[in-house]
């Protein structure tokens, strides 16, 4: 089995006169975090929606687990994950019983113990017979990872998932990312927050304008910035400026 868990060739898009995806090239190795960062409107959930069969490119191919998702979109479902921008949890029904409800309907035997077990894995078992309602932003959150993790499945996809969430909340989501991966489950995160690319991905790539205008890991990417200027220290890029000067905007931002 190849160690590329997701390929994208030339991948395009457009929604009526609008070009969101000029052709796309990446791709992310299986039980690494593969970081897509890019600002707002970028095309990076339109990217998570190809990738996860809720939306056909117009070209271009993409193969998730070895499978091409136009032409084998079960394949791929069976073997994926999808945690939108947004906590996809029931808040009528509480935590168990928003897991129970999942493991059901992906007819895994024993729901209830399967429910149990990320209920534990997520610190949740205090909260678990309480409403969904009542949960913190990031509570809420980690109930939706555990919901996306019932099945096993070998590909997450998270879009964005630590907005709105406050620092603490969003700590709890990277330690949680971070474990995904150390249990060999490969994780696509798309992200507008820099910092967090760049604590948590083993490669890194930038979407500009509908393309992919750079892609590595942080070191790599380091070295298309210009030499670090020595003053009193030398000072080493943070991703914050490589994506700026990258992108062309930080003589905008110098304004």
């Amino acid at each position: 089995m190849t160690d590329i868990a997701i390929q994208v060739k030339g991948l395009k898009k457009s929604f009526k006169t609008t070009e969101v995806l000029k052709g796309v090239d990446f791709e992310a190795r299986r039980g690494d975090i593969f970081a897509l960062l890019g600002s707002n409107g970028a095309g990076k959930t339109t990217i998570i929606k190809i990738l996860s069969t809720l939306l056909k490119q117009d070209s271009g191919t993409a193969l998730v687990n070895g499978f091409d998702v136009a032409a084998k979109p079960d394949h791929v479902r069976q073997s994926i994950s999808l945690t939108g921008q947004f906590a996809a949890v029931d808040e009528i029904l509480t935590g168990r019983e928003n897991l129970i409800m999942i493991a059901k309907l992906r007819h895994l035997e024993h729901p209830r113990q399967v429910a149990d077990d990320l209920l534990d894995r997520f610190g949740l078992t205090g909260a678990a017979n309480r409403r969904a309602s009542t949960y913190s932003g990031g509570m809420r959150r980690r109930l939706d990872i555990a919901m996306s993790l019932i099945g096993k499945p070998q590909i997450i996809f998270l879009d964005e998932p630590t907005t709105g969430l406050d620092p603490e909340a969003r700590l709890e989501t990277w330690k949680i990312v971070r474990e995904l991966a150390g249990g060999g489950t490969t994780v696509f995160l798309t992200t507008q927050y820099l910092e967090e690319a760049e604590q948590l991905a083993g490669r890194i790539a930038i979407l500009h304008e509908g393309r992919i205008i750079a892609n590595g890991t942080l070191e790599e990417l380091k070295k298309l910035f210009p030499p670090a200027k020595t003053e009193y220290v030398e000072k080493q890029p943070s991703l914050e400026e490589i994506f700026l000067a990258i992108t062309g905007k930080k003589e905008v931002m110098a304004q």
